[in-house]
């Protein structure tokens, strides 16, 4: 496969799309989060749970494809400082800059939640926020600082990627192995029981935290996901596997998660259904999962894979800035909307077009200051020039991830 997967750049677009919508919502549910609407209710959860179970590790397989073209084509050692020159200053950014505001307001409106006056813990903020010497705890936990709230896919994302170096020779014999595990409805049962196995036996255990120093579910799930997209890369058998499986996936992503909606429904709140149905219902969830993300790969590699240009292209490059910036810009706006009282279809109007406007702003911003540029995930002037002068190479990756 040496065309450049114009589907699975697309894929990745559409799921960081998906995640700046779906944090939108999160200020919108009962579920708990940094700031809250008055107007938080039960009714969009249903739709959040549509996406919630697997645009995640969509983006761990993807980002997992995306550096096994990268290995492909450059040393271990050029591998590993081309993921960590595009990742650490990033993060670095976020902890330092754009994560505090999420985390003061965060704090805020804990305070106001217990109708507690203004804290002295509010001076000083940022310094105690990079000092790590202000800890604010309530009733459900502490807010530890400095943190990296939604940038933990990007830690994570280099914590893999470090992980990978030894493994490479490994994962570039396995596809042979692969053809064997994923042939017919292999494709969906196989990935289904890992996914399923550490559902069971590892999330009772260690919950899902970001925390990357406990956080072995997710370990285990997202990196093993991001070695099988590694490893599933150039190997044409899966995608188009995917391709004529994508209705059947569809259907049965759709069954999973009716199915999981009418659970949630006879067992709100905190009330507790028996082990057992857990355990079936666990299934159902990585079911809906792995299904969701057969089917988008089949019907973007269908119908995507020559679609390019100038709008691709742009989105490519803006996705990694809008993601960066586009928590804080929800926080801080939606903090702020919320004391205006609006009705709630203007209120969330408004926080969708401020959010994509900020991102806008942000990427535009960056992206013509050459010094800034690396801060927000982007290439440097020089190496953007370096690339243009370069003959054309076979089998380039999927930007990003």
């Amino acid at each position: 496969m040496t065309e450049r997967r114009y589907d699975l750049d697309w894929l990745r677009i559409g799921a960081f799309g998906l995640l700046i919508f779906y944090h939108v919502g999160m200020f919108y549910v009962t579920w708990d989060w940094h700031v809250k609407s008055s107007h938080a209710s039960a009714l969009i959860e249903p739709i959040m749970q549509l996406s919630s179970p697997w645009r995640l590790v969509l983006l761990f397989l993807i980002s997992g494809v995306a550096t096994r073209f990268m290995a492909d084509k450059i040393s271990t050692w050029q591998l590993t400082k081309a993921r960590m020159g595009r990742l650490w200053p990033p993060l670095l950014l976020a902890m330092f800059v754009i994560v505090p505001p999420q985390s003061y307001y965060e704090v805020v409106e804990a305070l106001s939640a217990m109708h507690a006056p203004q804290s002295p813990w509010l001076d000083d903020f940022y310094v105690k926020y990079v000092t790590s010497s202000g800890h604010w705890c309530d009733a459900d936990g502490c807010l530890m600082t400095p943190t990296y709230n939604h940038m933990w896919f990007v830690a994570y994302l280099i914590l893999y990627s470090l992980a990978l170096l030894p493994l490479i020779p490994l994962l570039r014999r396995l596809p042979a192995a692969l053809t064997a595990l994923i042939r017919g409805p292999g494709l969906i049962i196989a990935p289904w029981l890992f996914l399923y196995a550490a559902r069971v036996f590892l999330m009772p255990l260690f919950g899902e935290t970001h925390d990357f120093r406990n956080d072995w579910y997710l370990h285990v799930t997202y990196f093993g996901t991001f070695l099988f997209g590694f490893a599933i890369a150039r190997h044409a058998t899966f995608f188009e596997t995917c391709m004529r499986w994508r209705w059947a996936a569809l259907a049965i992503m759709g069954a999973a998660w009716a199915a999981l909606m009418t659970y949630y429904a006879a067992w709100p709140g905190d009330s507790m259904p028996p082990e057992w149905q857990r355990i079936i219902f666990r299934g159902v969830r990585e079911m809906q999962a792995w299904t969701a993300i057969v089917a988008a790969i089949g019907f973007a590699h269908r119908h995507l894979r020559g679609h390019d240009g100038p709008v691709r292209r742009m989105l490519t490059a803006a996705v990694f800035p809008f993601y960066l910036i586009h928590q804080t810009i929800i926080v801080v706006a939606g903090h702020y909307l919320n004391e205006l009282h609006l009705p709630v279809t203007v209120e969330a109007s408004l926080l969708i077009l401020i959010t994509f406007a900020g991102c806008w702003l942000f990427y535009d911003l960056g992206r013509r200051i050459p010094f800034l540029r690396i801060w927000i995930g982007l290439p440097s002037r020089a190496k953007t020039a370096r690339a243009s002068m370069a003959p054309p190479r076979p089998g380039p990756a999927p930007s990003g991830g």
